[in-house]
């Protein structure tokens, strides 16, 4: 389609306003809700009043002049954007006199800067060169030759944007929307007078508190921040809408291109998720999607020691699906199975589900979310009915207190971190619970009102000590309890609740955080007004990840906090789709919306849709299929967009399982560490090539749309679904992406009402979305929980069996960095890396003394699985005895570490918790040697010089 141009209202709508009030704008009857700008006002009208300080991102500001009008029977000429509409009142915005004014604020303006309108990267899309047009300029009386701010150096130093100060004029709006969208206040006017000027606090943008979000840059109505791809490729011309491909804010954005050329992202205004904001990851770190590394031809080899072989697609998936079927053949019809991608749509998603489940005979399914946020799933499931967050991201702008535990949001959703900055700064408390001081602790614009620096694994004693407060010193809501949730279940839960063991001093020697303070932070929570509740990976992926999201959802029903704004549990999910592969059905023991497989009538369901029988024992998880194929019973693996090899514990465990397969199908963009043991690789499709959906973690079902020609030559979906009718399976085919979204809201009583062509005419809704809740359901459990009454469980502490002692002293938790993204496929190449280009060890000050570890010293960090070494970082942001490190490169290794430790419920590994010891290194562990040798091949392929071409 054409560029989008947005119409921008000048200043944002006034929230919750419900009184209107009619005025008279050129003659013309409006009404508006009270609070209304006249300019917004008149822009609802189709009256553009000139501007360029205002936009509607930002709050009015009221400094250029340009927007003035007269109003009758009041004097002078007041500033439309900061002047608020009254009834009765009569507006002009077009007189003699407004124009004269008008013009001679514009002279000053262009006096002062660079008349290179035809050479300038902004020409046709530049706000002053538009309003200068507008008032009718056509001289400038005062000339161009008296002092101006011409010549100043251009700050070039950000990789994705320029710096150009002498063509600023001094509009503020990227200062306020440093500060007011994206809360890093990195920016600030310095100077009075003629003498200011746009200030970073650093040398440059690079070396400065900037987080590269694009802000500024969208706010910027000149050439003076620009992204570096439109000054070299000229202004886009048309663009698509569509969603990021990152996180599991689920960011909307707008790709605009030229011809075939993505130029820029630009966040959607109209995106429910991101309200036009974004990060430095989905507005700028879209370049892997035509990086050399991209594999797009399909590649096939009979062994591991054989080089690659470029072929065909029939060919290639006619070899795998001989191999599949052999395998079946020799060791029986559950000796193979898939993982499906949280990276790729819920239509790509639901046909690797549905390839299992007919094709392979078996429910040898899953996902990453085993990894991450299956116990989510299973603790909301027990207690609340639903494997799924509560409330949608607006949520938090009702919030009083906030409670996050376990996660970092302002490196792993930076987006969602900035609304919530914006809520703590407008006056809510924060409390955080997490090993390491994250940013949200302090920062000079925000603070906790607790950190509780608890140690890693812990969790479970926290919350109970929480709610044992709560419960002691009566602080529970009765009323909600005794109409919403199970008597029975209550009363069994109390009494285990306010046992001593449950006690704040009791959890202080376990947690090692006062008892003074968990009972001050509990208080807070139950009694502070509406209270929720936001967890990351930190809550998950322990021994204990189960027991902890039950843990919170107790601690939420017995204080009312769900059901309503400003309230519930609610888990940032770390990609961008993970929680739409739980909800196709990616779990080897549930059908899509999460129906079990032993459950009869659902069985039917799907044998009468799909008319084939439907197996009614639960397949294997992640976890099982390693053993499993290190026994040699499971033999063939088809991994759908996830690197397993990277991202799961245990790597030399892991390693040795996909060793043992007779048969592993990558389907990716790139050949990461997985492909290094597979027989097939069948190239994948960026997001910017994908026709589909992709879901939030707020249940936002979000539309994928391709912006760029597919270069591989074939949907994912498509690829899929030729394997399946290869393997012999093939009762119905797809045409498109939408026709499988029809069988899925067929199939799946969530989703009923959902489809791509509602998706394109009213935009992204939340599940459920069906008869019941024809508009989509942002908050959950309004009326009663979905299950009927809330069911507490009893939440009992168990120490984790990972334990430091003499040989492991420390332990070692892991996390996120703002510029990286997961196992870093994809950010990695990007210029994200200037970064952050190597995974480090941060560790205290106290741990490095007794070891006598400088800082950026290479470490060895020793585990009882394995060894690695990296750089250290001293940090005082770790309390003594807690290490922590991120997994974003591989050659890092961090998971040859980690343990095969998992929940007790779900096999979710225990990333977080896992005893090391460090000391100074001078040479990489024997692993990262062996790695290095084993990977030379796939650096080679990217090279094209080991790759046999297709015949």
């Amino acid at each position: 389609m054409p560029l989008d141009k947005e119409i921008d209202f000048g200043t944002p709508a006034p929230r919750g306003s419900e009184t209107t009030v009619t005025l008279e704008i050129d003659g013309f009857e409006t009404t508006a809700p009270e609070g209304t700008s006249i300019m917004r006002a008149a822009m609802s009208l189709g009256t553009q009043i000139p501007k360029l300080c205002a936009t509607d991102s930002l709050n009015a500001y009221g400094s250029c002049r340009l927007c003035l009008v007269e109003i009758e029977g009041k004097r002078g000429t007041p500033a439309s954007c900061t002047t608020p509409v009254e009834a009765g009142m009569k507006v002009a915005t077009q007189t003699d006199r407004l124009a004269r004014l008008r013009r001679g604020v514009m002279e000053l303006y262009i006096s002062d800067h660079p008349l290179d309108c035809l050479t300038c990267s902004d020409n046709g899309d530049c706000e002053l060169q538009d309003m200068a047009g507008a008032v009718g300029l056509r001289d400038v009386r005062y000339g161009f030759a008296g002092e101006n701010h011409g010549g100043q150096a251009k700050d070039i130093s950000n990789p994705y944007f320029d710096f150009e100060p002498s063509k600023c004029i001094v509009c503020s709006r990227c200062v306020r929307a440093c500060d007011e969208v994206q809360g890093t206040l990195a920016l600030t006017v310095e100077g009075r007078g003629f003498d200011s000027h746009i200030a970073v606090g650093g040398p440059d943008f690079f070396n400065s508190e900037c987080v590269s979000c694009g802000a500024c840059v969208q706010a910027c109505p000149t050439a003076t921040l620009q992204e570096k791809a439109v000054v070299e490729h000229g202004v886009p011309d048309r663009s698509v809408k569509t969603t990021c491909a990152y996180c599991g804010v689920g960011c909307s954005f707008k790709a605009e291109l030229k011809g075939d050329q993505v130029i820029r992202m630009v966040p959607d205004k109209d995106g429910k998720a991101n309200h036009g904001h974004s990060c430095v990851k989905g507005r700028f770190a879209w370049g892997y999607a035509s990086h050399a590394d991209r594999i797009t031809k399909p590649m096939i080899r009979d062994s591991l020691d054989q080089p690659w072989r470029e072929v065909g697609w029939d060919e290639a998936i006619g070899f795998a699906a001989d191999r599949f079927k052999a395998v079946q053949a020799e060791h029986g019809r559950k000796s193979i199975g898939a993982i499906s991608s949280s990276r790729c749509t819920i239509e790509e998603v639901w046909l690797v589900q549905k390839m299992v489940r007919t094709a392979f005979s078996n429910n040898n399914i899953d996902t990453c979310a085993r990894v991450c946020h299956s116990p989510t799933g299973y603790g909301l499931k027990q207690t609340y009915g639903t494997s799924a967050g509560t409330q949608d991201f607006d949520s938090v702008e009702d919030a009083d207190v906030i409670l996050l535990i376990g996660a970092n949001p302002t490196d792993a959703h930076p987006v969602f971190a900035s609304q919530m900055k914006r809520r703590l700064r407008a006056g809510a408390k924060l409390i955080v619970a997490d090993p390491r001081a994250i940013d949200l602790v302090r920062t000079p614009h925000v603070a906790a009102a607790h950190h509780l620096a608890l140690q890693p694994g812990t969790n479970v004693a926290l919350v109970n000590a929480f709610a044992h407060v709560a419960a002691m010193e009566g602080l529970l809501d009765d009323r909600f309890i005794a109409e919403r949730c199970e008597v029975d279940s209550f009363d069994d839960w109390l009494a285990f609740i306010k046992d001593k063991t449950n006690s704040p001093e009791s959890a202080a020697s376990i947690t090692g955080v006062p008892a003074d303070d968990i009972r001050a932070a509990a208080r807070l929570y139950a009694k502070g007004g509406a209270a929720a509740i936001y967890y990351g990976l930190g809550v998950t992926e322990h021994s204990q990840g189960s027991t902890m999201v039950m843990g919170m959802a107790n601690l939420a029903m017995a204080t009312g906090n769900i059901g309503r704004r400003g309230v519930g549990v609610n888990p940032l999910r770390g990609q961008n789709n993970v929680q739409g592969s739980c909800d196709m059905g990616s779990f080897p023991h549930e059908f899509p919306g999460y129906r079990h497989v032993s459950d009869d009538a659902t069985r039917a369901i799907f044998e009468a849709a799909w008319a084939h029988k439907q197996d009614a024992e639960p397949g294997l998880r992640i976890p099982n299929m390693f053993d499993e194929a290190c026994a040699g019973n499971f033999r063939g693996l088809y991994v759908q967009g996830e690197d397993i090899a990277q991202s799961d514990p245990n790597t030399q465990h892991v390693e040795a399982a996909l060793t043992a397969l007779d048969i592993l199908v990558v389907q990716d963009l790139f050949l990461n560490e997985t492909a290094r043991f597979a027989h097939v690789f069948l190239p994948g499709t960026s997001f910017l090539e994908k026709d589909g959906c992709f879901i939030n973690a707020e249940r936002r079902i979000n539309r994928v749309r391709p912006a760029v020609r597919n270069k591989t030559g074939m949907d994912e979906w498509a690829v899929t679904q030729a394997l399946t009718e290869a393997m012999g399976y093939a009762v119905k085919s797809f045409a498109t992406s939408a026709e499988i979204m029809d069988e899925i809201a067929a199939l799946t009583p969530t989703f009923a009402d959902v489809s791509h062509a509602r998706l394109d005419r009213e935009g992204s809704v939340q599940w459920p979305c069906n008869e019941d809740a024809p508009q989509g359901t942002p908050i959950m459990h309004v009326d009663g929980f979905v299950r009927g009454k809330g069911n507490f469980v009893v939440t009992e502490f168990v120490p984790t069996t990972e334990r430091a002692n003499r040989k492991f002293p420390l332990i070692l938790t892991t996390g996120r960095i703002l510029s990286q993204y997961n196992v870093g496929a994809q950010s990695r190449r990007t210029e994200n890396s200037r970064w952050h280009d190597e995974d480090v060890l941060e560790l205290h000050p106290s741990d490095a003394e007794t070891r006598g570890i400088q800082n950026a010293q290479w470490v060895s960090v020793r585990s009882r699985k394995g060894e690695i070494t990296l750089r250290a970082r001293i940090s005082e942001r770790m309390a003594p005895g807690v290490v922590y490190t991120t997994f974003h490169h591989p050659e890092t290794g961090a998971n040859v570490i980690t343990t095969e430790n998992a929940d007790w419920a779900t096999s979710c590994p225990e990333y977080k918790v896992t005893a090391v010891e460090v000391s100074p290194a001078n040479h990489r562990s024997a692993w990262q040697e062996a790695h290095a040798e084993q990977t030379a091949p796939s650096r080679r392929i990217q090279r094209d010089d080991r790759v046999e071409p297709a015949e």
